[in-house]
């Protein structure tokens, strides 16, 4: 089975997603950073807490990052100055990220400065988040809910067609033609300029990376406004409640792009799948069981087998360690909106628990397994103590 990764991660390999800095530690001083030795993160997260934005702060780390890495301070640091906590949260960072993989970092944004210098938008107002021209009256209608009812709102928008798998209307058919638009538009500037662009991931030779050339900001909302949100309602168990960084790309299907994309699981957390169109056929995505790493090439089980054909302008979300395939598209031209959305939190968590992850189906089965087989034992040794008694 091929790991799905893409080629531009705005999460670094080792920066967010290693920060074995998080700890039960409570730091020390009232509001002073401690050494850096002391630097410390609390284990579980203040979730009343309301984080500050760092979009303003040229920085090497993702704004959305310390933004989510906020709530982990310990209790004193809270309510200092932002820049305190910046500075704080920066310097933990830097102690789990190598001076390559900032170089790297380095010349990704200079890559990516290169493209948005040159290239000009055929829509501007794509680069900046609007709901009312992004988005469908019922997806709207959802999240405008006052804050107690919510979540209950968002969740009469969702269908649940398999378990873990929720589809929903989300974009208006003007928003769709306008991105196809946008990406045709970017595809004929690379080609006539010769620019030699990073393609969404190993798996897909065709489509473009939104973030790459200015979408990063809309989709940063796009994650943080409203894709958190149904995460922290339906995927709390992989970090829906953290999420804080994405890969945002299109791909592109049909006899002259991409076929088909074989068994794989994403780079990601939590997916966000959405069709903008044209007219196709074929292209259905199919389904096969969640999995963590160490059992994602075990068996299919029957309750697992799920297809889903795709409908432009309607959105599918589920984990990413969702085992998943597209079959072939076999006419005309299918193009989707994906979103990798990703938690350092989660991962750097997720690495202290090697056995029975909640998500992973096969971990849940062998978890069930060694009960069973534990209470059969314990029955046997009972039957056999009243045995002796008896005799």
């Amino acid at each position: 089975m091929a790991i799905e990764r893409g080629n531009d991660s705005p999460l670094p390999p080792t920066s967010p997603a290693n920060i074995t800095a998080v700890t039960n530690g409570t730091g020390t001083g009232a509001g002073l950073a401690p050494s850096n030795a002391n630097y410390r993160l609390r284990l579980n997260p203040n979730q009343d807490h309301r984080a500050d934005t760092y979009d303003d702060l040229g920085m090497e780390f993702t704004p959305l990052l310390f933004s989510s890495l906020e709530r982990y301070l310990p209790p004193n640091l809270l309510d200092v100055p932002r820049d305190t906590k910046y500075k704080y949260m920066r310097d933990i960072l830097r102690r789990y990220s190598t001076e390559g993989e900032r170089t790297r970092e380095q010349k990704h944004k200079e890559y990516r400065q290169k493209i948005v210098s040159n290239y000009q938008p055929l829509y501007r107002e794509l680069y900046t988040m609007n709901p009312s021209m992004f988005f469908v009256q019922s997806f709207l209608k959802a999240f405008n809910a006052n804050e107690k009812n919510k979540d209950e709102s968002i969740k009469s928008i969702m269908s649940e067609p398999s378990p873990g798998v929720y589809t929903f209307d989300m974009l208006q058919p003007r928003f769709c033609e306008m991105l196809l638009s946008e990406v045709e538009n970017f595809e004929k500037w690379v080609h006539e300029t010769k620019f030699r662009i990073m393609r969404p991931n190993t798996m897909n030779k065709f489509g473009a990376v939104l973030d790459d050339f200015g979408m990063q900001g809309t989709l940063d909302k796009l994650m943080e406004d409203f894709i958190r949100h149904i995460s922290k309602i339906f995927f709390p168990d992989v970090g829906g409640y953290s999420l804080d960084s994405h890969h945002g790309f299109v791909v592109e299907y049909g006899m002259d792009r991409d076929v088909e994309l074989g068994f794989h699981v994403d780079d990601s957390e939590v997916t966000l799948n959405v069709c903008l169109g044209k007219q196709f056929t074929g292209g259905e995505l199919f389904f096969r069981g969640v999995r963590c790493e160490k059992h994602v090439n075990s068996e299919t089980y029957p309750e697992e087998i799920f297809d889903y054909a795709h409908a432009p302008g309607r959105a599918i979300i589920h984990r990413g360690r969702h085992r998943h395939g597209a079959r072939a598209t076999t006419s005309g031209h299918r193009i989707n909106l994906l979103l990798w959305c990703r938690s350092s939190v989660f991962r750097e968590l997720k690495k202290h628990k090697k056995e029975f992850l909640n998500f992973c189906g096969e971990c849940k089965r062998e978890k069930k397994g060694r009960l069973l087989h534990s209470v059969a034992a314990k029955k046997k040794e009972l039957l056999v103590g009243e045995g002796d008694i008896a005799s």
